[in-house]
């Protein structure tokens, strides 16, 4: 399987990292080893002195597709669930100045938090669904599906043009505002609603 990220799909956080906005969506991987193994805590690696949060809404595709059109699109997922994009954002400020791939400072070992799936029909509107992200109990990050540049359907539609889509790919589909730094023996919990999808410490 493989983790496929949609970079910069929320205005708002493309504002707060002084980012430009994309004429089409920024796409990079995590290989499988970057999945945190369940119910371990995330480890902050040696290489970075400043790892960000991103919470994210999460897609696993259930059959195998390529160039799939976006009216078909929905065939191709039936859960949802909620994760985070760990991401050395130091690491990465300097391998974007320099012109270079991403994958250091976005696909380590242990830098993707898969949490729970719930059932699409749990949803009135897959392009209606509310998240979020707590840090020591304190909200700190908000977003919701409504608000994505390119919405889920859309971006199986784009990734499917480029990757063959297989059975228990997942889809992180971009994080709205709010990201920042985790430090040692902070709490974070991920709601979809108000239901928790994971909880995780960072030592």
């Amino acid at each position: 399987m493989k983790i496929i990220c949609i970079g910069r799909n929320y205005t708002e956080h493309i504002a707060e990292l002084e980012n430009e906005k994309p004429t089409d969506p920024v796409v990079f991987l995590k290989p499988d080893t970057s999945i945190l193994i369940k119910k371990q805590p995330f480890f902050i690696p040696d290489f970075s002195e400043d790892v960000h949060y991103e919470v994210e809404l999460l897609v696993k595709i259930n059959r195998l597709g390529k160039y799939i059109d976006k009216k078909f699109a929905h065939k191709y997922y039936n859960e949802i669930g909620l994760g985070i994009d760990f991401t050395a954002r130091d690491l990465q400020s300097k391998l974007k100045a320099k012109g270079l791939p991403w994958e250091k400072a976005k696909a380590f070992d242990g830098s993707a938090v898969i949490g729970q799936w719930l059932p699409v029909s749990e949803f009135n509107d897959v392009n209606n669904i509310e998240f979020s992200l707590k840090k020591n109990e304190k909200i700190v990050q908000l977003g919701n599906t409504s608000h994505m540049l390119w919405k889920i359907d859309e971006l199986i539609e784009y990734v499917s043009k480029y990757f063959t889509l297989k059975i228990g790919d997942i889809i992180f589909t971009g994080t709205p505002s709010g990201v920042g730094k985790v430090a040692v023996n902070d709490k974070l919990k991920g709601f979809i609603g108000d239901k928790e999808m994971f909880s995780i410490t960072v030592k």
